[in-house]
């Protein structure tokens, strides 16, 4: 179990270490689908981290979840900048609170609590 965990944060910490040493510039037209993207990436990697924490992981449901969540939020960007409206400001939205409901999840795990 702590293995998985730790393979997850050392997989985060290398993709971290290489996207700041590789030259890439992202075009300024592409900022919202990125920023969403990361969202989305985000959320699947701590509701897996929840997931395992709990004993319910399930390989199936996170690469499924994670794909899903990038295509719809993306999707949302797409629509939104097709119809000039904000709707990637939903897609933040929903990543977000999902993302600090399963962080409070897992800091109330390593402390010991349960809701």
């Amino acid at each position: 179990m702590w293995w998985g965990i730790v393979l997850v944060i050392l997989g985060l910490m290398v993709g971290i270490a290489l996207g700041l040493n590789l030259p890439l510039v992202i075009p300024q037209a592409y900022g919202k689908y990125l920023g969403v993207a990361v969202l989305a990436a985000l959320d699947s990697v701590f509701g897996g981290m929840r997931a395992s924490l709990e004993g319910r992981f399930d390989n199936a449901v996170f690469l499924s979840g994670f794909f899903v969540n990038a295509c719809l939020a993306a999707g949302l960007v797409f629509l939104g900048d097709r119809l000039g409206v904000e709707l990637y400001t939903a897609a933040i939205v929903a990543f977000g609170v999902r993302l600090f409901q399963n962080l409070a999840i897992i800091r109330r795990h390593f402390l010991g609590r349960k809701k």
